[in-house]
């Protein structure tokens, strides 16, 4: 038999297997083309035979055929199993033959963290390895597969993938179930497995990329408070490049930190303000990479009435002295519900210095806010500082400010915007602290302070360095697949799951900052949240601009948050309540009050949790995640399709990637991004956030051209609407928006 011939039985095996796995398909073409080329490369492998056939398929895969995304996947998941094979040095018939040896052996080699085989026992191994379902392999498209493949799978030091997909997921689900009793573990493992691999929901990309691995923690963001001193500042950035250099995103709030002009000692004039900090954090993020594969991702955060809020909103800019720029860093504003009011007024606003104000009027207006909509302690202090006589202050029309806010987010897409009273009337845990600004992607809302340190010497001469540990926000993130879920109707059980998963983290995770150790036991929060929802709507016939979509939107958004409070009161009755339960809003019940949950379900809810408790005392954010919804193969996060096809680039080729369950019947209710009336958007989300009791990753989608006046009703809107945060407004003069992959669930 002459090679050409083995080379032709070999495609006409692969063409038939594919032409029954995908019988809507019509192969004639594809099956020209690749017996072709098979028949002109009388010295080609089989490795550039099955490259070409990948190529064919993706060249096909368009808005009409969209299913050939998953033929191209089928091919790529046969070349990935054979180079694991390859690499594992076993032939492609024993590839999962001994789950057991895998895990043995990436421990071995240093890959995989001892912990695992010191938890579980060979027999354990062996029979989760029996339940490993490599038919769900073909969930992926293509898309989804090459990112698992390349971002998330664990590789040799060398770079070659040693670990198949379904194998992720079982030591994912390993990994966080290892702490649980072992009577009852394997049978957590088993759910936990059938989630992720049937792509019912994700976890984090820290979680993803790092379970079981010998290396890098389990959680998405962090959020700090600098205090108003050189050693807190210093502290703050040793301990955000600690962090950064493990994968995490930071959120660091700089609002305490005296102004440019503010005296130092009582040397008046002389203190260089927030931007030098600034350049430092910018110095660390680009310096301090994230395990090597990209620099970190840090966002700043500062009060609208500080003294610096020019200097700072212009830090991103792309004209101006570059001395006062900081590039790498991404920028947030933390707004009172007065400031909002005088911008609508057209009246003026206040600038003034906290260290000043912390002098002379013996308070930090930071710690303030305003407890009711339109009255409250935040704007009495407020307006006592714009009325004492001896106070320096700073005079500015509020809509000066609120255009340099706009200029700066046409052209960069930032600062984000963080409703300050909205999120601290709503905090489940009020008697614990102050929620000063959000995290890098503004889904993270829990109490926030500053680390304080002390150091004596000791009699033998040693410096002993005493912590008041402040509240160092973590965030421990997964995200619930909507299409799916809904539409199989497994919700109330895929959010039990997750709920259980993230608490897990908790324990898991071994931070390299023990003041974030101790803020993650103390108030055990957790981040659970979605994605998918435009999918969602399509598949249920349901367009975006429509009353209906706002209304099924808070059915589904009420019936999540039930489910997630009444999984974390289960762990509560299994495992205790988290240490700062007493006298919070759950506790109280004030929580469902101020939400008016009245229903008879609701009620005995509350009732239950009054008398036994509840586990994690932070429960849901709605984070980006749009690497992980495309392994999912749904649309990101609560946002709208960005067009119905696109092409991801890649070194050598693009890959297209079309809206997800595309079809004639869904595509009239995939209405893309820029087309969508924000608007409808804005009534969606608040609608949405009366559920979640933290906050929402929610992109403002505007065209560069937009009028000054239509992007400030936009923001008006969503403030009014009472939403918490709002992300990026992702212009269309504004091409990319560096998003931190941590956030990513």
């Amino acid at each position: 038999m002459t090679f050409s011939m083995v080379r032709q039985k070999e495609v006409e095996g692969i063409l038939h297997s594919l032409s029954r796995q995908f019988p809507n398909l019509d192969f004639t073409e594809f099956d020209k083309k690749i017996t072709m080329y098979a028949n002109q490369q009388e010295e080609g492998t089989s490795e550039q035979l099955h490259h070409f056939m990948i190529l064919t398929a993706i060249e096909r895969i368009t808005a009409l055929e969209p299913d050939w995304t998953y033929v191209a996947a089928s091919l790529y998941i046969k070349d990935l199993y054979e180079g694991i094979s390859f690499s594992r040095g076993k032939s492609k018939e024993n590839l999962s033959g001994s789950f057991y040896q895998v895990v043995k052996d990436l421990t071995v080699a240093h890959l995989y963290s001892p912990s695992l085989l010191d938890s579980y026992s060979k027999e354990e191994v062996d029979y989760l390895g029996s339940i490993l379902d490599f038919s769900r392999d073909q969930l992926f498209t293509y898309i989804g597969i090459v990112t698992l493949a390349e971002r998330y799978l664990t590789k040799s030091h060398n770079g070659k993938v040693l670990e198949l997909p379904q194998e992720r997921f079982m030591v994912i689900s390993m990994t966080l179930c290892m702490n649980e009793e072992k009577e009852k573990r394997i049978p957590l493992i088993e759910e936990a497995y059938w989630a992720l691999s049937n792509l019912y929901m994700t976890v984090a990309t820290p979680t993803f990329a790092n379970a079981g691995k010998s290396h890098g923690q389990l959680s998405s963001c962090f959020i700090d408070t600098v205090e108003d001193d050189l050693r807190s500042i210093y502290d703050s950035n040793t301990d955000v490049s600690t962090l950064s250099k493990n994968g995490g995103g930071l959120g660091i709030y700089l609002g305490k930190v005296r102004s440019r002009g503010s005296d130092i000692k009582g040397f008046k004039g002389v203190s260089s303000g927030v931007i030098p900090w600034m350049k430092q954090l910018n110095n660390t993020a680009v310096s301090v990479d994230q395990l090597g594969q990209r620099q970190g991702a840090i966002a700043v955060y500062l009060d609208v009435w500080h003294k610096d809020i020019f200097p700072f909103l212009d830090t991103r800019l792309n004209n101006g002295d570059e001395r006062q720029r900081t590039h790498d860093l991404f920028t947030g504003v933390s707004l009172p519900d007065l400031f909002m009011e005088q911008v609508e007024k057209r009246e003026d606003w206040y600038l003034f210095d906290p260290h000043e104000v912390k002098g002379v009027m013996g308070f930090s207006l930071e710690d303030f806010y305003d407890e009711t909509s339109g009255a409250g302690s935040f704007r009495e202090k407020y307006w006592e500082c714009v009325a004492h006589p001896t106070l320096s202050r700073e005079v500015v029309p509020a809509i000066e400010i609120f255009k340099r806010i706009m200029i700066s987010q046409l052209e960069t897409g930032t600062p984000y915007m963080f409703y300050r009273d909205s999120v601290n009337r709503m905090n489940a845990n009020p008697h614990k602290g102050m929620i000063y600004c959000s995290n890098l992607c503004t889904e993270i809302a829990q109490n926030m302070s500053a680390t304080v340190m002390e150091e004596e010497v000791i009699q033998d001469g040693k410096i002993v360095t005493y912590k008041s540990p402040g509240d160092y926000v973590v965030c421990n993130l997964a995200s619930i697949s909507l299409a799916k879920t809904i539409l199989d109707d497994e919700l109330e059980r895929v959010v039990a799951i997750g709920v259980r998963l993230l608490d897990n983290v908790i324990d898991l995770n071994d931070l390299p900052v023990l003041q974030a150790q101790i803020t993650n036991q103390r108030y055990r929060g957790i981040g659970l949240g979605t994605f998918g929802w435009h999918h969602l709507l399509a598949l249920k016939g349901l367009k975006w601009e429509s009353s209906q979509a706002v209304d099924y939107c808070d059915y589904l958004y009420e019936e999540i948050a039930y489910y997630t409070i009444k999984a974390s009161h289960e762990l509560a009755k299994e495992k205790g309540s988290y240490p700062y339960f007493d006298d919070s809003d759950w506790a109280t019940g004030d929580y469902f009050l101020k939400r008016d949950y009245s229903s008879e379900r609701w009620i005995e809810l509350k009732d239950g949790i009054k008398d036994k408790g509840i586990r994690n005392g932070y429960l849901m954010a709605v984070a980006p995640n749009s690497s992980t919804s495309i392994i999912a193969g749904s649309s990101a996060s609560i946002d709208p399709i960005f067009r119905l096809q696109y092409s991801e680039e890649k070194k050598d080729y693009k890959i297209p990637v079309t809206a997800p369950d595309l079809s004639p019947e869904t595509t009239w209710y995939y209405k893309t991004a820029y087309q969508v009336d924000q608007h409808w958007s804005v009534e969606q989300n608040a609608r949405r956030q009366r559920h979640i009791d933290q906050g929402i990753s929610f992109n403002l989608y505007v065209r560069n051209d937009i009028k000054a006046k239509d992007l400030l009703d936009l923001h008006l809107d969503a403030w009014k609407s009472g939403l918490k945060t709002t992300y990026y407004v992702r212009s269309t003069s504004v091409s990319n928006f560096e998003e931190c992959e941590s956030c990513h669930s």
